[in-house]
């Protein structure tokens, strides 16, 4: 029978771009972005602790819903400790990032709505030359 080590079990940086189904650019990015910390080996190989696929997978989480490595950042607390202060504080910052996403699909929309009507010219102006 194997008896499991006290010692916590280590990935490198390829197994875990693999895991977690990111980069190693990725991986190396969210390090220095202070999102994401290794150990490093003798050889400087870079080494995670099995709970950095959580973590990487949960950061691709926020990316997909637009948020910044610095707004990541600031909501890692309400994950790294938990807390009626930080779940608050985590759920106003995502609010705020909801309105500024709102705000900027509001002139997206406008600026849809402005080509829509310069391409009606276009197709008016086209209709023109056709028929003179």
């Amino acid at each position: 029978m194997r008896v499991k080590s006290v010692r916590e079990e280590h990935v490198r940086i390829g197994e875990l771009s693999a895991r977690a189904g990111v980069s190693v650019r990725a991986l190396r990015y969210y390090e220095e972005q202070g999102l994401l910390t290794s150990t490093r080996s003798g050889s400087g190989q870079r080494h995670y602790t099995e709970t950095a696929v959580e973590r990487v997978v949960f950061l691709q989480r926020m990316y997909a819903a637009g948020l910044s490595s610095r707004t990541i950042a600031e909501l890692l607390p309400c994950v790294e400790s938990p807390s009626e202060e930080t779940s608050d504080a985590a759920l106003v910052r995502m609010a705020e990032e909801r309105d500024r996403l709102s705000a900027h699909i509001a002139d997206l929309i406008r600026t849809r709505d402005a080509l829509d009507g310069l391409m009606a010219v276009n197709r008016a102006h086209r209709e023109t030359l056709r028929t003179a």
